[in-house]
């Protein structure tokens, strides 16, 4: 008899209406047990010996929600359907032709249907009321632009398709980046976009310095040069520096507070420490970076791909809430080993939307194994989420999961070979390679590594939820008991009252109350959410999205000083939600809007 792994009826419902695989109508997987041992199979039909052993220990991670791969790969392993497994990309750089900008919104819509969200820099666009001197007509702007990538996201969706976002970067020089803040102070503009300022170092200097700031743009070649200032940047699109025309000068705080204000008025745009992502990047040295997935946790080169999955903490605590209340480091980091090959199977596995985004993927085989269930860990060992004792503990937590998962990409190269682009001395010249354990790097002197980039941390909003209501990612738990919405099949609505999985067990086990050590997302500090996000990030190569929860009566002083924090504690990027009238709240203690205008709410994951 099948064990029963559903504990609230909910999470039942996520598997049935988004991973359970029918085919023509008729459903394949009876059980729980069957999409596992689908997936399983799948991935280990790659292996070029002992699949059925391969099979087996796929499963076994698997079982019990133990580790959870990204959605796109649970919905469409081994389901003979025409869907990539890859959860998001970040398309090809936009070239600034009427030719090429709707080359490039062809290629997002076959992508978005297939089942991949999308990134995209618009920085390469020329800004509005330039001339585009090849045709004589007057540029109308990356803004513009992006309009038609929203409706086409809106049209696409209307089809069936799954429920998809976009990213939308723009450099924090680009002549046009200040109706970029705006737009979004409107409700009705580009509601399948997340927005993200690359925001540069020297940006920040000129910030702190209260200097001027220029705003510019690449000269074209039939251009002429005089009657301007011209200085050279590296532009998104190019490793070189490029000439460039500068439009204006601009107070750097001045353009900093309008960036500011428009996050706390409307959430929107996030900052990303473009940078700084560079410098870490593991492949400094073949590609430069300038465009995020949609929910930021993969920092990806044009054409690139996520290939995510997230071990579930709250499967290796032992005697939960009990005097010997210890997670299980060794077995986290044994699932750690066992979910890399999976993952890399994955790139094998999958279709690819585009034949470029296919190169990219195998030249690169990046991968991003992260965690969920963090608060809940916290919960059920004893720890405040955000104290001294927590932070260490989940410092060490991923510590073992990067460290376990580089160990087995290492042991992969000396079976199956290194990533194409891998490149030895170079390679272990990176910055984030550097600080890697002696055996590791020595691991990589001799046999190479089989996966360019090994760990992130994404939102897991949906597979949270399907592993009984987890809680996401490394986010704080939002409350113990709440009510939500979730999308039928059929396209309707069901409201369902759900519980924390950690105060779910403490009840099952004869506990009073909430739990001793139990916070929700309304007693932590926003500076805490920077801690735990700060004591994880040493340990991810790509990157973690997180959002930052601020309370609508945060001064604004306050609220600009979390991103000098953010900055000073050496994060990739931040991103706050602050209640307000556009994006009204990411999830509300009464039934959650799963038509919240914010597409990048905890419900927005790759799912």
């Amino acid at each position: 008899m099948s064990k029963e792994y559903f504990i609230n009826e909910i999470s039942r419902r996520i598997w049935d209406t988004k991973y359970r695989h029918r085919e023509a109508g008729a459903i394949r997987d009876a059980t729980i047990e069957d999409s596992w041992r689908r997936i399983a199979h799948a991935l280990a039909a790659v292996e070029p010996a002992d699949r059925s052993g391969w099979e087996q220990r796929f499963y076994d991670v698997l079982e019990g929600f133990r580790f959870l791969p990204g959605g796109r790969i649970q919905a469409g392993a081994g389901s003979g359907n025409r869907v990539t497994l890859f959860n998001c990309f970040v398309m090809g750089t936009i070239e600034d032709s009427l030719d090429g900008i709707f080359e490039a919104l062809k290629e997002g819509a076959l992508t978005m249907q297939q089942g991949g969200g999308v990134g995209y820099d618009f920085s390469t666009l020329r800004p509005q009321g330039e001339i585009a001197h090849q045709v004589g007509v007057i540029a109308s702007g990356p803004v513009s632009f992006m309009r038609i990538w929203d409706s086409m996201c809106g049209t696409i969706l209307s089809t069936g398709a799954r429920r998809g976002a976009m990213m939308a970067t723009l450099r924090c020089d680009h002549p046009d980046i200040e109706d970029f803040i705006a737009v979004k102070h409107d409700p009705r503009e580009l509601r399948h976009f997340n927005l993200s300022v690359l925001v540069s170092d020297a940006f920040i200097e000129a910030i702190r310095a209260d200097a001027e700031w220029p705003l510019v743009f690449p000269l074209h070649a039939r251009e002429p040069r005089d009657g301007g200032e011209i200085v050279e940047r590296v532009w998104s699109g190019g490793l070189a520096p490029r000439a460039c025309r500068v439009y204006k000068r601009v107070s750097a705080r001045a353009l900093w507070d309008r960036i500011m204000r428009a996050t706390y008025d409307y959430a929107e745009p996030g900052v990303i420490f473009i940078d700084r992502i560079n410098r870490l990047n593991n492949l400094w040295y073949a590609e430069h970076i300038s465009a995020t997935n949609p929910c930021g946790e993969i920092p990806l080169p044009p054409y690139g791909a996520c290939d995510l999955g997230s071990i579930n903490l709250t499967q290796f605590v032992r005697d939960p809430f009990g005097p010997g209340a210890h997670l299980d480091l060794d077995a986290v980091a044994a699932t750690a080993a066992v979910a890399t090959r999976m993952l890399d199977n994955v790139t094998d596995a999958t279709r690819f939307p585009l034949d470029r985004q296919a190169q990219t993927a195998r030249s690169e085989r990046r991968i991003g194994l992260g965690l969920t269930g963090l608060a809940d860990a916290f919960v059920m060992l004893g720890m405040r989420y955000g104290g001294p004792e927590s932070l260490a503990f989940g410092a060490e937590v991923m510590r073992r999961i990067c460290h376990g998962a580089y160990r087995a990409s290492i042991a992969l190269a000396r079976e199956k070979g290194a990533f194409p682009l891998f490149d030895r001395d170079k390679y272990l010249a990176g910055e984030f390679i550097r600080s890697l354990p002696d055996d590791i790097r020595d691991g990589i002197a001799r046999d190479g590594i089989r996966n360019s980039h090994l760990t992130a941390i994404a939102p897991t909003g949906t597979i949270s939820l399907l592993a009984n209501n987890v809680s996401s990612g490394l986010e704080p738990v939002f409350r113990h008991e709440y009510q939500r919405k979730l999308r039928e099949a059929d396209g309707s609505l069901s409201t369902h009252r759900v519980s924390d999985y950690a105060c779910r067990l403490y009840a099952e086990r004869g506990g009073r109350g909430l739990p001793p050590a139990f916070v929700d997302v309304g007693d932590i500090a926003p500076t805490v959410h920077l801690d735990v996000q700060a004591a994880l990030q040493p340990f991810v190569d790509n990157a973690i999205s997180k959002t930052v929860n601020v309370p609508a009566d945060f001064p604004f002083a306050e609220f600009r000083a979390l991103y000098d924090y953010a900055y000073d504690r050496g994060l990739k990027g931040c991103t706050t939600f602050r209640p307000n009238p556009v994006t009204g709240e990411v999830l509300s203690a009464g039934a959650a809007d799963t038509e919240s205008v914010h597409c990048c709410s905890v419900e927005r994951e790759a799912d």
